[in-house]
């Protein structure tokens, strides 16, 4: 009896890459192949409760491995900050960290691979691991961030929140961007080369797959490239959305049979219990319901109006789906979530490709971006009201919904991953 192919997933120690990788695993458990997870620390049992075999990445002895929950939280003040701001006190050093990981996992990863022996590794990251490379099977690159990731002279720059449209920001941001993450890209560089793999060019951490590269960008808000992505290597999923089970809505107390607005700021920024308090003394005065994700902060809200449901957890494309808007951090599991139900989103970015998101989302009429912080009661309820009641960007949203169900992009990358084989 032939033996069912293993694909190794290693995503980023973030939900929404785990997560993403999981719809595709789902998917790849279906065709009969075995999908298998290689994970940071902090993520154990995460890919267990979807059951899937989980193998944590060993420890190397390195006590610089970072801890991210940390790690956001000692940098929260950057999030007022513009995305140009933002290069010199949050980005570059999130670059650092995330060589800092890279280095540390090379060895424990190395040893990894070599016993579970995959025929396929699947990178959801944003940094090359050279163990991956140099493994001697078909390697994926899954690119779960904003498709600006990928640079082009006609795509904004990476983290920018640039416009569709060349401008000068676009150099301004650009350079920099490649004069802060210099040191950082250096030392990734020399760590490449160590290794037996190319450096990389200025800015760039991360080459595309020579074998295959998987985008989710969904079609509604692709950039028209220069130099288009070989069609060969790249392939856009329109989308990737996870299997979640089933979630039965709460009873309110109050506006039962009103629009449901979902708010989740991702599982790192629910942290922000200060303006989350904020944003819900002004639902409290709204006619709509809403639902809440304030993580494993939930002791810290004594109050809660009728109208409010708050919870650590939740499955997050199934309330998506029985939602009339979803006010997010811009995450791309989010925005793409929140496309492929046909829900208008509202924006409150406050890092990394969340700015790309929310200014890509108000350009191609999806959503509207509204600054995190600087907003009054008045500007939230009336951003809110709007959204619920524009039929046009409503109607816009069902056809694009309908086009990436059909499309079925988690489907798509799992048949892709297994033609490799």
């Amino acid at each position: 009896m032939t033996q069912p192919k293993v694909i190794a997933f290693f995503p980023e120690a973030s939900y929404g890459a785990a997560l993403n990788c999981v719809g595709i695993a789902q998917q790849l458990r279906s065709l009969g192949a075995r999908p298998v997870f290689i994970c940071h620390p902090g993520f154990r049992g995460v890919f267990a409760e979807y059951g899937f075999p989980e193998y944590p990445l060993p420890s190397s002895g390195n006590e610089s491995q970072t801890d991210w929950t940390d790690f956001i939280n000692r940098h929260q003040d950057a999030f007022r900050q513009t995305p140009l701001e933002q290069i010199k006190s949050y980005v570059a050093p999130t670059w650092d960290a995330i060589v800092d990981t890279a280095i540390a996992a090379e060895e424990p990863l190395r040893q990894l691979l070599a016993q579970l022996k995959p025929d396929i590794i699947a990178l959801d990251n944003v940094v090359m691991f050279p163990a991956i490379a140099n493994a001697g099977v078909p390697w994926v690159r899954i690119v779960s961030c904003a498709e600006t990731e990928l640079p082009d002279v006609a795509v904004p720059p990476y983290l920018s929140g640039c416009g569709g449209t060349p401008e000068n920001d676009w150099s301004l941001f650009a350079e920099k961007y490649r004069q802060a993450v210099a040191p950082a890209h250096r030392r990734m560089n020399a760590f490449l080369i160590e290794c037996g793999l190319k450096a990389r060019p200025p800015g760039e951490f991360l080459e595309s797959s020579p074998f295959l590269n998987l985008l989710l960008s969904p079609d509604a808000v692709r950039f028209e490239r220069d130099q288009p992505l070989d069609p060969k290597t790249h392939v856009y999923l329109n989308g990737c959305v996870r299997q979640e089970a089933a979630y039965a809505l709460p009873a309110f107390a109050a506006h039962q049979d009103a629009p449901l607005v979902l708010t989740s700021f991702g599982s790192l920024g629910a942290m922000d219990v200060v303006l989350i308090k904020r944003m819900i003394d002004v639902f409290a005065v709204l006619p709509y319901r809403f639902i809440v994700n304030v993580g494993p902060w939930r002791d810290d809200y004594a109050r809660v109006p009728d109208n409010v449901f708050l919870e650590s957890w939740f499955p997050q494309p199934s309330i998506v789906a029985q939602s009339s808007l979803f006010i997010h951090h811009g995450g791309n599991n989010s925005f793409c979530e929140a496309l492929y139900y046909g829900v208008p989103s509202l924006i409150m970015s406050y890092c990394w490709d969340g700015h790309d998101n929310a200014r890509r989302a108000q350009d191609v009429g999806v959503g509207q971006r509204i600054d995190r912080y600087q907003w009054t009661d008045a500007a939230l309820a009336a951003a809110i009201a709007d959204l619920l009641s524009d039929q046009a960007m409503r109607n816009r949203l069902e056809a694009n919904s309908a086009t990436m169900k059909q499309s079925n992009g988690a489907a798509v990358a799992a048949r892709a991953i297994l033609d490799l084989v």
